[in-house]
């Protein structure tokens, strides 16, 4: 079985990899990169969302070639991370999240695979978007090292790259959202749609709008990822090796609905 980690800010630097080597893969979206390479035996599929260098900015991530160069890669379970501003006074700044509930405030984003092409119409159930057995592991392996992890939130998406309004945060906290970031859609849907096991692992960087008390920064973001990203590493590492049994859950329910369109353009 093959892992996929899909990292956000300064998580892929520091995930260590053993016999890694670059891949580029071509999908029908664009070329998707990524580092091949193993963690304690576990073969591992690395994939940096915001690019070599984080140059791509959030509405600019092709999630669509991410997701189908790991599917089509093998990768049969994903975990992915995200920094996020809390909504929550509980989550605080340095603390984990295992997601499991989104809301989407997205607008301009391409947000799935089956566009009424030779596959048909597909409606995918998105009750709960966030695979169990991914999700346990991350929070198995966060406790095991001593880390605060929260075992349940919500996240909401925007497009970015501005950060958000105090209005705007009243809304989303009134909605139900305790963490905000502007990565995990589509991202988290078209790894659905692919029929993988996704879990999001979020990283609280900072309050946000009006919550925090004074302005917002990028810097700040940098800052906090740079002092928990090893940790981070640490708990994906561990997780990987939890994932290696077979799933026993229900999330693979679309993945031959995907390989109707397998052959459309695709390829390593």
């Amino acid at each position: 079985m093959r892992i996929g980690i899909i990292g956000g800010t300064g998580v892929c630097d520091a995930v260590s990899l053993t016999d890694a080597r670059d891949v580029t893969v071509k999908t029908p979206y664009g070329d998707a990169l990524m580092k091949q390479g193993k963690i304690a035996g576990v073969e591992v599929l690395l994939v940096p969302r915001h690019g070599e260098g984080h140059t791509i900015p959030p509405h600019r991530v092709n999630y669509r070639a991410n997701i189908w160069a790991l599917w089509w890669m093998g990768a049969e379970r994903v975990m992915g991370t995200a920094a996020s501003g809390s909504l929550n006074s509980a989550m605080l700044p340095g603390d984990l999240v295992a997601v499991d509930q989104f809301i989407d405030f997205t607008k301009c984003r391409p947000a799935t695979f089956f566009e009424g092409s030779k596959a048909g119409v597909v409606h995918t159930d998105m009750t709960d978007p966030y695979c169990a057995e991914v999700r346990k592991a991350l929070i198995d392996s966060s406790e095991s090292l001593g880390l605060r992890v929260h075992r349940s939130g919500c996240y909401v998406c925007t497009d970015g790259p501005r950060f958000e309004t105090r209005a705007e945060i009243r809304a989303f906290s009134v909605l139900g959202g305790d963490l905000v970031g502007m990565t995990n859609v589509p991202e988290v849907v078209l790894a659905r749609e692919a029929g993988m096991c996704y879990g999001l692992l979020g990283i609280v960087t900072n309050f946000a709008a009006g919550i925090a008390r004074r302005e917002l920064s990028h810097e700040e973001v940098v800052q906090v990822m740079a002092e928990t990203s090893g940790r981070v590493a640490e708990v994906l590492c561990r997780a990987a090796g939890r994932l290696v049994a077979a799933a026993g859950c229900g999330c693979r329910r679309n993945w031959s609905r995907l390989a109707e369109l397998r052959g459309v353009g695709a390829g390593k």
